[in-house]
């Protein structure tokens, strides 16, 4: 394939992105003198990489059409701030060739691939085509343009079950479905293709044998306008849920240095054969035998480029910028060393236990780890600021560098032990869980099914904290109603009656009582159920570790710790001992079980309704779907808790839903049974 771009030397770069990735890109930029453009959303307009640009511009409503997708709207911010280049990030228009075209007859440069590039891979139909004629391995499968399902159904017999459905024009896990015997394939395929067309505009689908126990692992590649292309070795991004990547590694675990010579040469060729230019990945399938396949090419910089860039050394952002510019690149392949390890989280709003739901709020406290030689933690949020759910769902990435695998994996649970969120659940204790695993540790029985085969039906098991949290949240309740001259939180003198508080967690309960004892507290805290008796905790010398109330210091039963605290409406967040806690204060602690026996079906986090399955005054069985609704480039289906008939149906086709908002409900069938 041969393609042009518009390539030459610029001085003011827009950054048609948001968070974390933009600030990324505004420090390659300044590295090279380049002066940086944002552009925002309303919802933005506070946001950090608005508050760190050299000129920020607005776009558009909040909603991603609106703004971050709207092209004219982009254009046209250019034009007005005086840019000359485009850096399109990762999401949003990265991938999307119509963007690169209008950027390039806009006289601007796009930091990106040819558009012929992008849309070359931007189906994964044409793409794996393409790649079989640069004799590149590919999943057998079915790419057709009959589109029926019966179509697809023949495809399925001949390939031979367990296959995977696949949205044609796009990635990130969504329009995919494993299908492991023929009755289910129907309904997998209007699943998919209802969701495909919602993210990518298209409902194109194909099929793929299903590789079992095969491991994710992609290849980065670097190519310039002079016809060098390089590659720079593997990440295993096989640590995933619901198809999307949390945890990522360089080198993978799994990749010897003839495989790692072979895939690489696959890659590279395969970017040759497309003319491609910049930062691009070529994502592979490994196979337990060793064998690999390629699923997909990112044409664009990845969110997990920071561990390349950590075992190379090499800038990828500014490698991006110096190739749109017109330099040769001029690193032989030869010359690419791996150094060490590099290990990358993603810290996201979502509830673990309810099915990785994204979450959406305020994050009341917001503290990033301290720095340590060879972490790097990237991120977009303030104190304060508020998960929207118009976006993606990650908050930060943590990225750790060490000589071995088992020091950068140590360097990130220490980074997770400081990091503090509170405000808004995060996946922050399932990713130390993840770490401390001991076939994660051991990193040979990792692959793609890792989360759903180590833990199971463990994920929907809410945590529960021990007795000496209860008694930190409990203190800090209190502390927060002291009038305290100082930092010091004495205990009063003389001292007064116990002080109690109630305290609720999920379905935990616990009475807390505070006596002051001479120079101490004592403690007592008393679960209203579950296996474990009252336990008493003597603390002594408690003060404010600092000025904004943010943090306590005290010693516990002789161990001397520092808490993070938030309080919140009824609530007081806790972070102890590198896990967060959201304690309720009753009565305004509320049963979600109440709301389910009930009938009444809520939204579980705010974001867009996309379908309604049933109709107002319909019998619905216990377990049938009802509402699909969609936020963070999630898609969630709420199930009928019971049986009975749709009353009082509010929700709308289209319209946004807060968390919480109630959406129908359904009228029992023993409570219709016995209505007069």
């Amino acid at each position: 394939m041969t393609s042009s771009k518009l390539v030459r030397p610029f001085h003011t770069l827009l950054i048609a992105n948001r968070g974390e990735i933009a600030r990324r890109i505004m420090r390659g930029a300044r590295k090279l003198g380049y002066r940086a453009v944002a552009v925002y959303s309303d919802a933005d307009a506070d946001s950090l990489h608005v508050r760190e640009a050299d000129l920020a511009v607005r776009i558009g409503g909040p909603a991603p059409a609106d703004s971050y997708l709207n092209i004219d709207a982009l254009l046209a911010a250019a034009r007005a701030s005086g840019a000359d280049a485009v850096h399109p990030g990762y999401g949003f228009l990265a991938e999307n060739e119509a963007f690169a075209a209008a950027a390039e007859q806009a006289g601007l440069v796009f930091v990106g691939p040819p558009a012929a590039a992008i849309g070359a891979m931007g189906n994964k139909a044409r793409a794996k085509a393409a790649m079989g004629r640069a004799d590149v391995p590919c999943i057998p499968g079915y790419q057709g343009t009959e589109q029926g399902n019966e179509a697809f159904v023949r495809a399925a017999s001949e390939i031979g079950f367990p296959v995977m459905v696949k949205a044609a024009a796009g990635g990130g896990g969504r329009g995919m479905r494993l299908v492991r015997s023929p009755d289910a394939l129907p309904a997998a395929l209007a699943s998919a293709r209802s969701e495909a067309a919602t993210a990518f505009g298209s409902d194109e689908l194909i099929l793929e044998k299903a590789i079992e126990r095969p491991r994710h692992v992609e290849i980065q590649v670097l190519a310039d306008s002079h016809g060098n292309v390089i590659h720079l070795g593997e990440r295993d991004c096989s640590v995933q849920r619901r198809h999307q990547k949390i945890i990522e590694e360089a080198p993978s675990p799994a990749v010897d240095a003839a495989l790692r010579a072979s895939m690489g040469q696959a890659a590279v060729r395969s970017a040759r054969a497309l003319g491609y230019q910049g930062a691009g990945t070529m994502e592979f399938l490994l196979a337990p035998d060793g064998r690999y396949y390629f699923m997909e090419m990112n044409t664009r910089l990845q969110v997990e480029h920071a561990v390349t860039e950590a075992v190379t050394g090499l800038d990828l952002v500014e490698w991006q910028l110096r190739v749109a510019a017109g330099e040769m690149l001029d690193i032989a392949q030869a010359a690419v060393r791996i150094d060490g390890h590099a290990m990358e989280l993603r810290l996201t709003a979502e509830d673990v236990p309810a099915g990785f739901l994204p979450q959406t709020g305020v994050m009341r406290r917001w503290r990033p780890p301290q720095h340590m030689p060879g972490l790097r933690v990237d991120h977009g949020l303030m104190e304060g600021g508020a998960i929207l759910p118009y976006y993606d769902s990650m908050i930060a990435k943590l990225v750790a560098h060490g000589r071995t695998r088992e020091e950068a994996c140590r360097k990130l649970r220490r980074a997770l032990e400081q990091c503090v969120a509170l405000g808004v659940p995060t996946n922050q204790s399932f990713l130390a869980d993840c770490l401390n695993d001991p076939v994660f540790a051991a990193a040979s029985g990792v692959h793609t099914g890792f989360v759903e085969e180590r833990f199971g039906a463990s994920l929907t098991a809410r945590p529960v904290p021990d007795a000496a949290a209860v008694a930190w949240a409990a203190f800090a309740v209190h502390a927060c109603m002291m009038q305290a001259a100082g930092a010091a939180l004495a205990p009063p003198q003389p001292a007064p009656r116990p002080w109690h508080v109630v305290l609720a967690l999920d379905a935990g309960r616990w009475e807390v009582a505070l006596t002051a004892h001479a120079d101490a507290w004592l403690i007592d805290v008393t679960p209203s159920q579950g296996d474990t008796g009252p336990a008493r905790f003597e603390m002594r010398r408690a003060y404010w570790a600092g000025p904004d109330h943010g943090s306590l210091e005290a010693e516990l039963d002789g161990i001397r710790e520092n808490v993070s605290i938030s309080p919140g409406p009824n609530a007081m967040g806790l972070f102890h001992r590198g896990r967060p806690w959201e304690f309720q204060l009753p009565p305004a602690h509320r049963s979600r079980a109440g709301a389910l026996a009930s009938g009444t079906v809520t939204a579980p986090f705010t974001g867009r309704i996309l379908h309604i399955s049933v109709a107002a005054d319909a019998h619905v069985n216990a377990g049938d779907p009802l509402i699909i609704m969609e936020a963070m480039k999630m898609e969630h289906t709420l199930y009928a808790p019971v049986a009975g008939r749709v009353a009082d149906l509010a929700a709308l086709p289209g319209s946004q839903a807060s968390k919480d908002q109630p959406l129908l409900r359904i009228a029992q069938e023993a409570a219709l049974e016995t209505a007069p």
